[in-house]
């Protein structure tokens, strides 16, 4: 029988899909790309976890057990506390009044290292070619100098018998190291002049590389240097800024070598201890290696917080890092 205006094709016949089919190996491609940089990052991966990871688990297996000389000389079996450890350095008064000490220097520090290399890094922008050299081999030989050597050093300049800084001042046999606030601003000195040379070369590489219209137009329209410095190089250098100011926070907060030559292990009856030297004094001195592997962990979770936080901040401002 003969269909009338129909079609010769089933009704229920395959259409072509509108649809174009995947290229094949497509997703296999983006896989094996997304994982091309761990592969080349994976050597040193190994190296930090080996440099890093591994001790820092050491540490903070030795602070849930009891570890003092007996259980390194094998006299007594180690025995696990929890955070019993923790415990009694928290209800320790003196482990607060180091942190306080050593958060209030550290800071002191920070904002010292940063503002001395910054303006310095803004005079080399000013000087000529020679007096720059001068200044960036002066500051480099500062940086070279090992922490030992330097605090060494500092103290012979402030030495009360045979230093010229008590002669050109005029202040006798003036103690530096005797009194508290004196011998923290002594050690303050130090960490700035081995410090900032970190910060002045790296924000003057920064400096460099903004466009000279810039800082030509905001000169044109009557900005001082230091409205230049607030408005128009800061914000531009602000990346930069965030680097140096953690290594600085990190730096600065575990500061060891300084504090320990410069006043003597920490000074007078303790009063110049920081949270790195009271650490080698638990764990060393006293043989109380848990003790002294807990304020290790607290340091360490201490400035994981603050670089989080800093990092947090800043990326609520819309920053990119």
């Amino acid at each position: 029988m003969r269909v009338i205006g129909g079609s010769s094709r089933p009704r229920g016949g395959s259409r072509r899909s509108n649809t174009a089919p995947r290229p094949v190996g497509r997703a296999g491609a983006r896989r094996r790309k997304g994982w091309a940089p761990w592969l080349y990052l994976a050597p040193a991966l190994v190296v930090l976890g080996g440099l890093l990871v591994y001790p820092i688990y050491q540490l903070g297996l030795i602070s849930f057990f009891e570890y003092t000389q007996a259980q390194v000389s094998g006299g007594e079996p180690t025995t696990f506390q929890g955070f019993g450890t923790y415990s009694e350095l928290f209800s320790d008064s003196q482990f607060w009044q180091v942190l306080l000490a050593t958060v209030v220097f550290a800071a002191a520090c920070v904002v010292s290292t940063l503002a001395v290399g910054c303006a310095l890094a803004v005079l080399l922008t000013r000087v000529r070619a020679v007096p720059r050299l001068a200044l960036m081999l002066a500051a480099l030989g500062a940086w070279a100098t090992p922490a030992i050597t330097g605090s060494t050093v500092w103290l012979l300049l402030f030495d009360p018998d045979f230093g010229p800084v008590n002669r050109i001042l005029g202040l006798g046999d003036h103690s530096w190291t005797y009194g508290r606030l004196s011998a923290f601003f002594l050690v303050l000195l130090e960490v700035v002049w081995c410090s900032f040379p970190f910060v002045m070369v790296t924000v003057y590489a920064g400096i460099r590389s903004v466009p000279a219209e810039v800082l030509e137009a905001a000169a044109l329209d009557g900005a001082s240097q230091w409205r230049i410095w607030r408005s128009v190089l800061a914000p531009m250098l602000r990346p930069i800024l965030v680097v140096v100011t953690i290594q600085s926070v990190i730096w600065d907060f575990k500061v060891f070598t300084q504090i320990y030559v410069m006043t003597n292990g920490g000074g007078i009856a303790g009063q110049n201890l920081v949270l790195n030297v009271y650490a080698y004094q638990k764990a060393f001195a006293s043989s109380q290696y848990s003790l002294g592997s807990a304020i290790g962990i607290v340091m360490l979770l201490i400035l994981l917080a603050v670089t989080l936080v800093y990092l947090r901040l800043l990326r609520r401002q819309g920053e990119e890092l």
